[in-house]
């Protein structure tokens, strides 16, 4: 299991998917009720849906590093995390806009970095899954 590049690419995703709870997206000035300006960070857990969003790739990558013996179900589950984080990006760059100003934060690779590390860990299953049908041929 552990020796498989896409378990460490789905490790990855993991304690990225985690990261992203801590650290901030985007820090800017966003104007209150009372037309005051405060400096506020966008992090995931200050959005709800962004907040379940991520919880589930991280979770839908735990759950993908241990169904190594179902190599269908695991790259179904990497697609769908690929689908949820793209879907998570929109969300963060969607809320950028209710600031008035600000900065994307050197952070927010972490969130950019997981639909790649997805794609990376299909690559890998998908050539686990082809070495298998070559194999059961030459049975």
């Amino acid at each position: 299991m552990i020796q498989r590049i896409q378990t460490l690419w789905l490790l990855l995703v993991a304690a990225f998917g985690i990261l992203t709870l801590k650290f901030s997206f985007f820090s800017g000035n966003k104007i209150d009720k009372n037309q005051v300006k405060t400096f506020q960070y966008l992090i995931a857990s200050t959005n709800f849906i962004i907040l379940i969003l991520t919880v589930i790739v991280f979770v839908g990558a735990l759950i993908a590093i241990f169904l190594y013996k179902n190599r269908k179900l695991q790259l179904r589950i990497c697609i769908a995390g690929i689908i949820i984080s793209l879907l998570n990006i929109f969300l963060y760059y969607r809320e950028t806009k209710t600031f008035t100003e600000g900065n994307y934060d050197l952070t927010a690779i972490l969130a950019i970095a997981i639909p790649v590390l997805f794609i990376l860990a299909a690559r890998g299953i998908n050539k686990d899954e082809k070495l298998v049908k070559s194999l059961d041929r030459l049975r």
